[in-house]
């Protein structure tokens, strides 16, 4: 049979299994064997082995599961309510005060946690519910934790990026200064949009009451100097050495883990219930992870070796769009992909197939790159795949329907949007950072 035809089945294939509930990672690594043994014979299962054993050697992974288990001790030292406590007592008095408090907290704790599972949980319980009780709309609100809490996957430390550096052979110091200034755009612009709405509909997000900002005064300062200090000097510690060039992410993400223990001992909540839970859910996620990559490392090696990637080059530049044409089918299959697949499969099987088309057009590598990790923020917001729609909900009030959640996102995917749409006509938003880091 052709090759080419083999590899379309191969990847058609994938997405019916996915569609039916079967696990990413075991899907992949069930055709990767399937077609590779079809079309190679056994040879193929000792490429397989060679793939796996590189992975358990790469030095730069190591810092995937230090990172996890930074935003775990962290999460579950209370760092984060206590963050959330004091943003809320400076901005309380602002109309959509606490909306505006939810998205700069879960700015600060994206830098800490690279983890959208434990970002979205932990804002939905501590921010959803406050929100709520001051009369909020619940559309906003929860939109507000979604897309908030899915800052993480972008901002650095961000998994994905760890993750994304040796599949490209790109520096993580790099993707971090590339994907550190989107990340902070994306946020921005969620705060005009709650700044702008909350002018305009004051009643979708009152101000506290004046007996609460009574009570606030006189804490404020405090409260500043205890619970922010602590996580900025944490911060700094870990991008600034990774930016100034002074620790590689590896050697970050060891000084991060031990600065998450410091500061859970500092808010004394240090024990053996913090540490066990933090170490179970690193070795949850870590282990997803890892599966997840040699899966689409078995997948895309027989997807490509039958030339599926060579068949899709030539089928987007033969269509005639032109550069920012192709670009544009690429970032919206990326978006369509990002419905019905988790991130870190959609890297694995789109990167190494739209990374030479990109090449090819004359982009920067760490440029596209970046780009698709912008554009998969979408993928966390847009069913039916929204994961952080279902976070929300697991743990969100009984009275915040489903349907709510959805049009609560909707605002936010569309400013999504615009920050990829400004990424694209402005690429120094994404390359200027790096290029002063270097």
């Amino acid at each position: 049979m052709n090759p080419e035809v083999l590899a379309v089945s191969m990847l058609l294939i994938l997405i019916f299994m996915v569609m039916t509930g079967i696990r990413l990672a075991f899907a992949m690594m069930f055709l990767g064997v399937v077609f590779g043994f079809y079309y190679r014979g056994p040879a193929m299962l000792s490429l397989f082995m060679q793939n796996t054993f590189g992975v358990m050697q790469n030095e730069v992974l190591i810092a995937v599961p230090l990172f996890v288990f930074m935003g775990c001790i962290l999460e579950k030292s209370g760092a984060a309510e206590k963050l959330f406590n004091t943003m809320y007592l400076l901005l309380g008095p602002v109309r959509g005060g606490l909306a505006l408090t939810t998205i700069i907290i879960s700015t600060l704790f994206a830098a800490c946690t690279g983890v959208i599972a434990a970002s979205v949980t932990t804002m939905t319980l501590m921010a959803l519910p406050a929100m709520l009780q001051r009369n909020y709309d619940h559309g906003l609100s929860a939109g507000v934790v979604c897309a908030g809490g899915t800052l993480g996957i972008l901002i650095p430390p961000s998994v994905m990026l760890v993750v994304l550096g040796p599949m490209t052979n790109l520096s993580v110091a790099k993707l971090f200064a590339g994907a550190l200034v989107p990340g902070l755009l994306l946020s921005a612009l969620y705060i005009i949009y709650i700044i702008a709405r909350c002018w305009f509909q004051p009643s979708v997000a009152p101000a506290i009451t004046t007996a609460e900002r009574d009570a606030a005064k006189g804490k404020i300062f405090i409260h500043t100097l205890i619970y922010m200090l602590p996580i900025l000097g944490l911060l700094f510690a870990v991008l600034g050495s990774i930016l100034l060039g002074i620790a590689s992410p590896t050697e970050a993400s060891g000084v991060g883990a031990l600065g998450a223990v410091i500061i859970a001992m500092i808010y004394r909540n240090l024990n053996w219930t913090t540490v066990k839970g933090a170490v179970i859910e690193t070795i949850k996620v870590t282990s997803m992870v890892f599966f997840v990559i040699v899966g689409a490392q078995m997948f895309t090696s027989v997807f490509l070796f039958m030339r599926g990637g060579a068949l899709i080059e030539s089928m987007l530049l033969g269509m005639g769009l032109g550069k920012w044409g192709v670009i544009f089918v690429m970032m919206f299959a990326v978006f369509i992909m990002g419905m019905f697949l988790d991130w870190i499969g959609i890297v694995y099987i789109v990167v190494p197939i739209f990374l030479p088309i990109a090449v090819h057009l004359g982009l920067d590598p760490l440029y596209f790159v970046l780009l698709i990790s912008i554009n998969l923020q979408m993928s966390f917001l847009t069913p039916p795949f929204a994961y952080a729609i279902f976070f929300v909900k697991g743990v969100a009030p009984s009275n915040v329907t489903t349907k709510e959640i959805y049009w609560g996102v909707v605002p936010f995917v569309a400013l999504q949007a615009t920050g990829l749409t400004m990424c694209l006509i402005w690429p120094k938003i994404v390359m200027w950072l790096p290029t002063i880091a270097s």
